[in-house]
């Protein structure tokens, strides 16, 4: 009989979501030895192979999907468990996995996040900056609690919500060609140099999508790490930039940066909530999904 311990259990969920035993042991706050070691026990005593293991990571074997799905399904149920027990304590205790797409978690998360948290001081919330269609992904399969989507992603059968709307714009620097056009297509866009967030993250990754759907690649020049840094150097003359309408706006006030409305369709961003059953999340995770919905509106 395989023996297993919710430790294991944990770690094992850890490592197949990292994609490596090296960043699951430290999201489960393991050395890397010891967690080696619990998952060789896992799969000794199981008299099977857990993982696949390569020089890119490790994915699990058909017996690590199964244990996968029972391990998410009883961490799950114990988080609901300290969820509804945590009213007799004095206060939800607990953890709560975000999944959001670049707009939301730049524009729209912090100032509603740090209400939330306010308010549930036992409460931790983990957000991770995906792209849409894996977000839906991961929730579906049990990797996150809730999402934060494009309102055109198809969600399947998750629950949805209404969120936030927002549309992306190009920012431009005063006198640039392109400054006084009421609205531009991306395609045109890409003529030009372009100033952009780095290559991981999930708008870069969109963007190179699209451009890769119409044949032409992105000029990159400069990669940064957040949308400010990008309306700075487009001030300066560096390229075009491509963010947040509300973000544009935003930079406006301090910068001398003009804006132009993409007008492609995917351009629009309506913002969905996503999950799998809000009845079945712990009672905390309840309120701030009743949280986001509330200053969404």
């Amino acid at each position: 009989m395989m023996r297993v311990d919710l430790v294991d259990l944990s770690l094992f969920r850890h490592v197949v979501e990292a994609g490596s035993i090296t960043h699951g042991a430290e999201r489960a706050n393991l050395a890397l030895a010891a967690a080696s070691t619990r998952i060789r026990a896992m799969e000794v005593s199981l008299g099977a192979a857990l993982l696949v293991r390569g020089r890119q990571g490790v994915s699990p074997t058909p017996a690590g999907r199964t244990l996968l799905a029972h391990a998410r399904e009883i961490l799950g149920q114990i988080e609901r468990m300290q969820g509804d027990l945590s009213v007799f304590a004095g206060g939800a205790v607990g953890q709560i996995r975000v999944l959001s797409n670049t707009n939301a978690l730049t524009e729209f998360l912090p100032e509603a996040l740090s209400a939330y948290l306010a308010l549930h001081t036992g409460v931790s919330v983990e957000i991770e900056e995906r792209t849409s269609d894996e977000i839906v992904e991961r929730v579906a399969d049990g990797t996150a609690d809730l999402g934060i989507v494009a309102g055109t992603v198809d969600t399947g059968t998750l629950q949805t919500f209404p969120f936030r709307h927002d549309r992306f714009v190009v920012v431009v620097a005063p006198g640039h060609p392109l400054a006084n056009r009421a609205e531009i297509g991306f395609a045109e866009v890409l003529e030009h140099d372009l100033v952009g967030l780095d290559r991981p993250s999930a708008l870069t990754r969109f963007l190179a999508a699209k451009a890769a759907r119409i044949g032409r690649p992105m000029r990159l020049r400069v990669q940064l790490r957040s949308f400010d840094a990008v309306c700075r150097l487009v001030e300066c003359g560096v390229g075009l930039g491509i963010v947040p309408e509300t973000t544009a706006h935003r930079a406006r006030r301090g910068m001398a940066i003009g804006l132009v409305p993409l007008q492609d369709a995917w351009a629009a961003r309506d913002l969905m909530l996503c999950l799998r059953d809000l009845d079945a999340l712990p009672p905390f995770a309840q309120e701030f999904v009743a949280h986001l919905r509330a200053v969404g509106t």
